[in-house]
C-alpha cells in the first residue's frame, strides 16, 4: 500500500441550500485536490459529515467519486460504526468498485473496553474483502485506541495501518516503533503533521488539504523528503489558519475556506450549522496573512 502514504484528503460534501448534494461543486473539489498534488482521497470520513447522509446517498457519492477520479489517485472509503453485526451485513451490500481500502473508525458511544476495540475490528479482519485502516479519533468516539491495541490488530492480515488522531505524540511513537513491517500509520492532526513526520509518520489524512492542497503536499512531501526546511516554512504558514478551522466544529471552517476558492457552499446538514461571521472573518485575515489568493 506504497500508494497511500502522504497525503490524503477527508473530503468534504458539498450541499445545495435544500440539502442535496452539490456534484458540481464536488467534482470541482476533486479537481482541486488532484491537480493539488495529494497522494489519495477519502469519501466519506467524518469531514464528509457521513453521520448525516443516508445510505443511498453515501453509494451516489461513492460512485460519483470514483468515476470522476477515474483512477488517478486511489480511493479509500469511510465506513464505520459502532454495531459490529450491522456493519458487516452492510459492507456486502455496498458497491466498492474502485476503492483501495477501508476507513474504520473505533466505535463510538458505546465505548467499548480495549478489548471489546480489538474483538470489533478482528470481526471487520474477517469479513471484510478490503485492507482496513483503523481510525482513532478520541475527542470523537469517547475512547481512546491504545498504543497496545493498535500493535495487536496490526498482526491481523487485512488491516494495513492507522489513522491516528489522538494528538499524542507519545503513543504514536510507541506505535510507530513498535509496528510490524508495512503498517502504515497516517495523522490525522494538521497541526502535528511536521512533528509526527519526524517521528515516523508515514502521511496524514488531512482537513486543510481540501481547500489548500499545493501549500500542505509541500508541507508532507518535503518532510518525507528530509527538506524540513521547506516543511518548516509551510507549517508556520498554515499553523495560525488550521486551529480555526475547528474552532467552532468540523467542516464549517473548511467549507468557509472553500468557497472563499470559489468552491462551494457553507451548506451544511443539521445539527452542524456554518461558522460565525466573526471567524469567517478571522479566517480570511489568517489567509490573506499566509499569501493565500481569494477570489
Amino acid at each position: 500500500m506504497e500508494n497511500l502514504k502522504g497525503v490524503g484528503v477527508a473530503l468534504v460534501t458539498p450541499f445545495h441550500a435544500n440539502g442535496t448534494i452539490d456534484y458540481d461543486s464536488f467534482k470541482k473539489l476533486l479537481e482541486h485536490n488532484i491537480n493539488g498534488g495529494v497522494d489519495f482521497l477519502v469519501v466519506q470520513g467524518t469531514t464528509g459529515e457521513s453521520a448525516t447522509l443516508s445510505s443511498s446517498e453515501k453509494q451516489e457519492l461513492l460512485a460519483f467519486a470514483v468515476q470522476v477520479i477515474n483512477g488517478r489517485v486511489p480511493v479509500v472509503y469511510g465506513h464505520g460504526g459502532n454495531n459490529t453485526l450491522a456493519l458487516i451485513d452492510s459492507e456486502k451490500i455496498l458497491d466498492l468498485t474502485g476503492v483501495s481500502a477501508i476507513l474504520s473508525v473505533s466505535p463510538y458511544y458505546n465505548k467499548p473496553s480495549q478489548e471489546g476495540i480489538i474483538a470489533h475490528f478482528s470481526a471487520l479482519n474477517n469479513a471484510f474483502k478490503l485492507p482496513i485502516i483503523l481510525y482513532n479519533v478520541p475527542g470523537r468516539t469517547g475512547s481512546n485506541m491504545s498504543a497496545a491495541t493498535t500493535l495487536e490488530l496490526a498482526k491481523l492480515n487485512n488491516i494495513i495501518g492507522v489513522k491516528e488522531a489522538s494528538g499524542d505524540l507519545a503513543q504514536m511513537t510507541q506505535i510507530i516503533k513498535q509496528r510490524p513491517e508495512g503498517f502504515l500509520v497516517w495523522s490525522g492532526d494538521d497541526d502535528l503533521i511536521l512533528h509526527q513526520m519526524g517521528i515516523g509518520a508515514d502521511g496524514v489524512i488531512s482537513v486543510i488539504g481540501n481547500a489548500l492542497p499545493i501549500e500542505f503536499c509541500d508541507l508532507v512531501h518535503s518532510a518525507a523528503n528530509g527538506d524540513f526546511d521547506t516543511a518548516r516554512k509551510r507549517h508556520y504558514q498554515l499553523c495560525d489558519i488550521i486551529p480555526l478551522l475547528f474552532e467552532e466544529g468540523n467542516p464549517g471552517g473548511v467549507k468557509a475556506v472553500l468557497k472563499m476558492l470559489g468552491i462551494g457552499e457553507e451548506h451544511m446538514l443539521m445539527p452542524l450549522l456554518p461558522i460565525s461571521e466573526d471567524l469567517r472573518n478571522r479566517l480570511q485575515t489568517e489567509l490573506k496573512s499566509a499569501g493565500i489568493t481569494l477570489n
